[in-house]
């Protein structure tokens, strides 16, 4: 997980530099400031529309747990109609049956992060940071042999950092991973991109239609008499009784060309690696990340970005690890923008970059900060706006230290505590803070929200067959 900002100034190597030992000449304070506006920018603009996607989202959820809900209720009148004996039994019926799990598709709905998940994330970050450091460091790392060929190899990579790892045998160079991870988020980045242009998936709860809403660009592109025809691919395993789907997706004409765009991007991408590619495919992952991840709770908001706060920290500061992977690793999940565009135009290479961690981790607490918005029913966006205005105080003040100090910042330990302070601040100002922290959004996947609801159901039940025996 790429974390930093960085910024290359007069000469040092970032993205594709010379190679006849040359330095790059010093960078404009016009270029400097195009480029930090451009990637302000940039981390706004997932921010903002995945989070308003983001409602959609959960709303949809929502309205499908609701239609199921209503549903059984219906059948509950029954109870009405049968002697307290036979209720008892057919309402030990429903409670089974209401905790039956629904007939949704996985892939649309949002992943929610428990407490749980937030405390284990920085850890596994940490894991995944420091294995793709030990492959990309290879030649500017010392390394002193053990006993035996095949012991333990101590790495000096930081003066003042050791890593202890089991020698292994050089089978992959830096070229062969980065050309695997490149065929990896080239398929990733086409599925991605043809989602953000597709738009937001809907069911209509009367009518079991599902809908599309298309971007504006796209409404556009598709004349009214476009001819739209269904298709739907479908993997079965097994026959007869035992017969299993296994991959059951439908999709349309739209969705076709949606992909043919987005291949069009993956491959230019993957033959030119060029930093606007580069940048389609990040702003599509950091959408789709703010949209689709969902914290439960503001609680679990504060572990995570706190967790996150630390790792920041601790890899950019104490090791040169974070940046050395940010620099060595050929794929889309860092924006990019040259600070000599002016002098080189689209061919430049002296890239500021900001990482799609620094998007998607504070993007994904500001959009559950705009649905507490929305619960609270008062038709006003405080707590959703003051983050947005906090996230862009912390990146702002990250651009400037790092400006000042020509040295990578981890964006975090500015913005974690401006996105969780500023609206708690308000929290506190308007008496809100127990609404805030008690805000709870249902995950129908958590076998604990299933086992309260089931408790509920049981109570009210109980309560139902007391009264028809008075």
């Amino acid at each position: 997980m790429d974390s930093a900002l960085t910024d290359p100034h007069n000469g040092s190597a970032e993205g594709a530099g010379p190679t006849n030992g040359t330095t790059r000449p010093p960078s404009t304070p016009e270029g400097i400031a195009l480029a930090y506006g451009s990637l302000l920018l940039m981390a706004l603009l997932p921010i903002f529309f995945g989070a308003l996607r983001s409602v959609r989202c959960a709303r949809g959820k929502k309205e499908l747990l609701a239609e199921e809900v209503a549903g059984r209720k219906e059948a509950s009148k029954v109870v009405a109609v049968k002697t307290a004996m036979e209720a008892e039994d057919w309402c030990g019926d429903l409670v089974q049956e209401m905790h039956r799990p629904l007939c949704l598709n996985a892939s649309d709905m949002p992943e929610t992060i428990t407490s749980r998940d937030a405390a284990r994330f920085p850890i596994i970050a940490s894991c995944t940071l420091l294995g793709l450091y030990l492959f990309f460091k290879k030649g500017e790392t010392s390394l002193q042999k053990g006993s035996g060929d095949s012991g333990f190899l101590v790495a000096t990579g930081n003066p003042d950092i050791l890593f202890l790892f089991v020698s292994l045998p050089q089978i992959f160079s830096q070229e062969y991973i980065n050309l695997l991870l490149s065929m990896y988020f080239f398929v990733l980045g086409i599925l991605a991109l043809s989602h953000t242009i597709r738009g937001a998936e809907h069911q209509d709860v009367v009518s079991q239609q599902e809908t599309v809403t298309f971007s504006p660009f796209m409404n556009r592109f598709f004349p009214a008499n476009f001819p739209n025809r269904q298709y739907q691919l479908l993997f079965t395993q097994g026959s007869g009784e035992n017969k299993e789907e296994i991959i059951n997706y439908e999709f349309d004409t739209k969705d076709l060309v949606c992909l043919g765009l987005s291949s069009i991007v993956g491959v230019w991408y993957l033959l030119r690696k060029h930093w606007i590619a580069n940048n389609l495919f990040g702003l599509a992952f950091s959408l789709n990340g703010v949209e689709l991840l969902h914290l439960n709770n503001v609680s679990t908001g504060c572990i995570l970005l706190g967790g996150l706060f630390i790792y920041d920290v601790f890899w950019v500061f104490g090791t040169n690890v974070m940046v050395t992977v940010a620099k060595s690793f050929e794929a889309p999940i860092k924006l990019v923008f040259p600070q000599d565009l002016l002098e080189k135009g689209l061919e430049a290479d002296n890239f500021a970059m900001l990482g799609l961690g620094d998007i998607v981790i504070p993007g994904i607490f500001i959009a559950l900060l705009l649905r507490f918005d929305i619960s609270l029913k008062k038709n006003t966006h405080t707590y959703f706006y003051t983050s947005f205005a906090a996230y862009i105080f912390g990146l702002g003040l990250t651009i400037f230290i790092m400006h000042i100090f020509k040295h990578a910042q981890p964006a975090l330990l500015y913005l974690v505590p401006a996105c969780i302070g500023f609206p708690i601040l308000v929290a506190l100002a308007k008496g809100e803070v127990t609404e805030m922290f008690s805000y709870e959004e249902s995950n129908p996947k958590d076998p604990a929200a299933v086992t309260e609801s089931k408790e509920g159901t049981e109570a009210s039940a109980s309560k139902g067959l007391e009264k028809k025996e008075k």
